[in-house]
């Protein structure tokens, strides 16, 4: 008997593509984090958004390859505080429960978002960030 991928337990490329777009509306539309993306044009944001939603299907061994920059160096320069990534943390579990993504799948806790398999999405998004102090840049 084969296990599913967490790709695939994660609902496949259409519930992906849902969270992603959901959780991104959350911060473009924030007071604070919605800087980030000020003075942007259209076809950039869209084109970010693929990025996002290819990276987490390959992240979680789905059949796309992400091709854009490493994170770090994506973010690198953005200024991106503790404060921020607090409040990142706060849309990202809304999103998740909002999707009703089962708590076997994600947990926010400790400044992290986390999977049943015990990696982080911090630490695939910022593989060289501590896990307690804020993403500086």
């Amino acid at each position: 008997m084969s296990k599913k991928s967490l790709y695939e337990r994660l609902g496949g490329y259409d519930a992906i593509f849902a969270v992603t777009n959901d959780l991104l509306d959350r911060m473009e539309k924030d007071p604070q984090l919605g800087r980030f993306w000020q003075h942007r044009g259209a076809d950039g944001v869209k084109r970010e958004r693929q990025l996002i939603v290819d990276f987490l299907v390959a992240a979680t061994g789905g059949p796309l390859y992400y091709k854009g920059r490493v994170m770090k160096l994506s973010h690198q320069g953005m200024r991106i505080s503790e404060g921020d990534w607090t409040i990142f943390l706060k849309h990202a579990d809304a999103t998740l429960k909002a999707f009703n993504v089962p708590q076997a799948f994600q947990y926010v806790s400790n400044g992290s978002i986390h999977s049943r398999e015990g990696s982080t999405l911090r630490t695939l998004y910022f593989p060289n960030a501590s896990s307690s102090g804020p993403l500086a840049y």
